[in-house]
Parts: structure tokens; sequence; C-alpha cells
């Protein structure tokens, strides 16, 4: 028991190779977040634009087109929620990326560890959502399934 590491009194120091690596890994992170961005804006205006449309389908009086534009109604949600839940991934590569350059600049090991935090945050919220989305995936098939 006298042998055991006590890791957390040991700091740990990058090379150099590994610094020009997060270097790299930070502009690739912040351009990746700015489409993302950028994406995340064109899925809601197109949801919005949709659910204007639709709203206006279903104001007329044809019952064709209430039918059409409910279906329009439901895609335009599923889009407006789908940029919703975008949002928090990009956030946290976006910040990832700043906290990095920042970390490398001031040579902060603190700074290092937040950066560190946001990609984790990252990388669990899609984890999460690919578990969330293959679940639902599979409530679908057997449901389609057993009817």
């Amino acid at each position: 028991m006298d042998e055991q590491l006590i890791i957390d009194n040991v700091e740990m120091k990058l090379s150099e190779s590994s610094k020009n690596f997060l270097k790299e890994t930070a502009k690739w992170t912040y351009l990746l977040s700015i489409v993302g961005f950028i994406i995340i804006l064109l899925i809601l205006a197109s949801g919005l634009f949709a659910f204007k449309v639709s709203y206006t389908m279903i104001q007329m009086n044809s019952e064709m087109y209430k039918v059409g534009a409910s279906f329009g109604l439901l895609m335009a949600l599923l889009k407006i929620a789908t940029s919703i839940l975008y949002i928090y991934p990009v956030y946290c590569l976006n910040k990832f990326s700043s906290q990095i350059k920042e970390a490398l600049l001031a040579n902060d090991s603190e700074i290092l560890a937040t950066a560190l935090e946001f990609l984790k945050s990252h990388y669990k919220y899609l984890g999460i959502m690919t578990i969330a989305i293959t679940i639902f995936y599979i409530f679908l098939f057997v449901f389609k399934f057993f009817l």
C-alpha cells in the first residue's frame, strides 16, 4: 500500500509537438463550430419559413391544403427542434477551440483543463443524443413491426 502512485501531485508537461497538435486541433474545431452555427441558423430559418407557409395554408378553407399543411407544420417543428438540440454541442466545440488557444498562449494548465472539459461535454452530449436517437429508432422499428 505504501507504493501507491499519487497522480494528483504530478504535473503533466506538454511537448512542443503536443502543443502543435492542439493548435492545429483548435483551428479545425473553430472552423467546424462556425460552420455548425451557420448550418443551425439555416435549419432554423428554413423551419420558421416552413412553419409560416404551413400556418398560412391551414388558414385556407380547402381540406386538401390543411392535410398537407399539417405535415408541413410537423416538419417545421422538427427542424426547429433539431436546430435547438445542436446549439449546445457546437457551442462547446467553439469554447474548446477558444480555450485551447488561450491556454497555449498563456501556458496555463487550468485553462487547458477547462478547454478539455468543454470537449468532454461536447462528446458526452453527442453520445447521449446518439443513444437516445438509436433507442427511438429501435422503438419505431418494433412498433412498426408489431402493428
